[in-house]
């Protein structure tokens, strides 16, 4: 059963960091429903990406506006959604939908996740668009309610470290931005 006192979460990062594993472990873990942020792509997006062809902003837009849509349906219940985030703006318009979100971000080397990708097969992300991915990427930033995990970590150490951070929110009662971004597992 949800707690009914936890924020809304995102599992950010770049393809091939974990988001959706993370997220559903972490959803599981903290009893909150759990939404890849992929299946709310449009077919006109799925298609691009499976070309090889990053979104732009423009084409990202409606994405991001169904999951800030998503994140807000699901925030009395507990909600986790694996959504990239990889923009310090994208981030900002999921917040204008869902103030208490909280940003979970696996996080590490290009090269690493390069690896994890070339050994999965996605339904429309090409190994090709990750450079894209880490060209765009802005990390958390200071004044954002968010933690980076490092995501060479265990599996099971990356769940316990974010659901507790998430937990502690949650039970400090902090009003949103009032926690600064922290840097776990290094």
């Amino acid at each position: 059963m949800p707690h009914p006192q936890l924020p809304p979460v995102v599992v950010m990062g770049v393809q091939g960091s974990g988001k959706t594993t993370v997220g559903t472990l972490l959803a599981a873990r903290l009893g909150a429903d759990f939404v890849d942020g992929d299946d709310l792509h449009s077919e006109h997006n799925r298609k691009l990406m499976a070309a090889g062809t990053p979104l732009t902003d423009a084409e990202r837009l409606p994405w991001l506006r169904a999951v800030g849509e998503r994140l807000a349906q699901g925030g009395d219940s507990g909600i986790v959604v694996a959504c990239s985030a990889l923009k310090r703006s994208y981030r900002d318009l999921l917040r204008s939908f869902a103030p208490a979100v909280v940003m979970v971000h696996p996080h590490g080397p290009m090269e690493v996740v390069a690896e994890r990708v070339a050994n999965r097969r996605h339904q429309f992300m090409p190994p090709s668009l990750l450079v894209s991915q880490y060209e765009v990427l802005q990390t958390l930033q200071e004044d954002e309610r968010g933690v980076t995990v490092d995501l060479s970590l265990p599996l099971e150490q990356i769940v316990d470290q974010a659901a507790d951070y998430v937990r502690g929110l949650a039970a400090e009662e902090e009003p949103p931005g009032s926690d600064r971004g922290r840097v776990l597992g290094e």
